[in-house]
């Protein structure tokens, strides 16, 4: 049960509510280019707005290092929240804190909204700055966090600000976010399996542990594999490695030979790749079929495979898990009851000549296949990481998971079991009478 305020335990009536979004959204040309993380924040905004609450809504928008940058302006952002919000009076100002701001929100209505400027044009908003905080405060009678990808930092915007006003509550986006990762990951319906990607051990060695620890069947992909690949004797040739990773990988591949010793517990690695020797839609790949020979024997048949069938040549890179491995974890998908997935397989964002699937996200695509229950069983899904939220809302997938989250650092520091600066500011529900 979550254990702090939301927005449906407060009375927002006529009263001026700050919230705290996580608008951090590709923009190009000051067009938008995804607008997930602005949809996913309506359902909390929609609410405010028709309680007659005065909504002022501050976010960040990529790293200007605390300087005034014109390409990290919101002002997209609220131009967009302008048709989303149909009917409601949306303006923004080109300010977080200042006498334009302050004017700005006093003539704010119920039932209408302010977008702020960009909190990171502020040194103090990274600094969490309490000065910087109570002026962003605006004499806001509420603060409503709902920027989920943020709350795993202590910032003026996530934390500060909740001593400079009276209650402190989730929005709905936030709500959901940690009762669904806390659900998954303390009570999930079993078999749980966890498909994990991304490039570098070192960011998700803890998650990495954790899933160890709870998951029934572990399955590792992208360039993090070829580092655990490395760490078992193998030949990767230039492909993305992490060498300082590779102490991690035989430690983590030694819990995860201890577990299965002491219940039944699977640990993947791809036991095929597709590769190349560059990274090109145009580019000619090949399988290479390093542990299970499968594919290649089938390719070869009558004849045995020859040698270079199972070895990389040196000028080439593994750029996705084969389609043995791919058919491997889509099996073991179809077994399991909960499915949390982090990081694409391969290098997914590589454009395709044809279709819609990239050269390098074959792998990819069979596992979304699965989990989408194409091929018989639809487990419960948990989606998170920005590349692989990218992918599935590229591909128009967003609505057939079960849960899609909007914060890749934050699940994972929820996942591996750390408090959230952001929500541990929230006010408590006992804490209210």
């Amino acid at each position: 049960m979550f254990q702090k305020l939301t927005i449906h335990d407060v009375d927002v009536s006529d009263k001026r509510v700050l919230v705290r979004a996580d608008y951090n959204v590709p923009i190009k040309d000051g067009e938008i280019q995804d607008d997930y993380r602005i949809t996913q924040s309506l359902p909390t905004l929609r609410s405010l707005l028709s309680r007659g609450a005065k909504v002022i809504v501050c976010s960040h928008l990529g790293r200007p290092d605390g300087r005034a940058k014109p390409e990290f302006s919101l002002f997209p952002v609220a131009k967009r929240l302008d048709e989303l919000l149909e009917g409601t009076t949306v303006s923004f100002v080109d300010e977080a804190v200042g006498s334009k701001s302050d004017a700005a929100v006093e003539k704010l209505q119920p039932g209408e909204l302010l977008l702020l400027e960009n909190v990171r044009f502020y040194p103090g908003e990274e600094a969490n700055d309490d000065e910087f905080a109570a002026q962003l405060s605006h004499g806001a009678d509420v603060f409503v966090q709902d920027g989920f990808g943020v709350v795993h930092r202590a910032h003026a915007s996530t934390d500060a600000v909740t001593r400079h006003v009276h209650v402190s509550a989730a929005g709905e986006l936030l709500e959901r976010e940690v009762s669904t990762i806390t659900r998954v990951m303390e009570a999930p319906e079993r078999p749980l399996m966890a498909i994990v990607g991304g490039a570098k051990i070192s960011d998700k060695i803890e998650v990495l542990e954790r899933f160890i620890d709870i998951a029934d069947i572990v399955a590792v992909g992208g360039a993090m594999a070829n580092t655990f690949l490395l760490a078992e004797g193998h030949d990767v040739a230039k492909s993305l490695v992490e060498h300082d990773d590779v102490p991690l990988a035989r430690r983590i591949m030694e819990k995860a030979r201890e577990t299965a010793k002491v219940r039944p517990f699977v640990f993947f690695l791809p036991q095929d790749g597709v590769v190349a020797n560059k990274v090109d839609k145009n580019v000619q790949t090949r399988i290479v079929d390093w542990s299970a020979h499968v594919i290649s024997s089938i390719e070869n048949y009558p004849k045995r495979p020859p040698r270079e069938a199972s070895v990389m040549q040196e000028d080439e890179m593994i750029l996705d898990i084969g389609p043995f491995s791919a058919a491997f974890v889509a099996g073991s998908i179809q077994l399991s009851k909960t499915v949390i997935w982090n990081g694409t397989m391969g290098v997914a964002e590589t454009e395709s000549l044809l279709g819609s699937v990239g050269p390098f996200a074959h792998g990819t695509d069979v596992i979304v296949q699965a989990m989408l229950g194409e091929f018989g069983n639809k487990p419960f899904t948990v989606v998170g990481g920005g590349d692989t939220v990218s992918y599935i809302e590229g591909q128009k997938l967003g609505q057939a998971f079960g849960h899609v989250s909007t914060g890749g650092g934050a699940s994972l520091e929820l996942m591996s079991g750390r408090p959230l600066p952001g929500v541990t500011a929230l006010t408590d529900k006992e804490g209210v009478q």
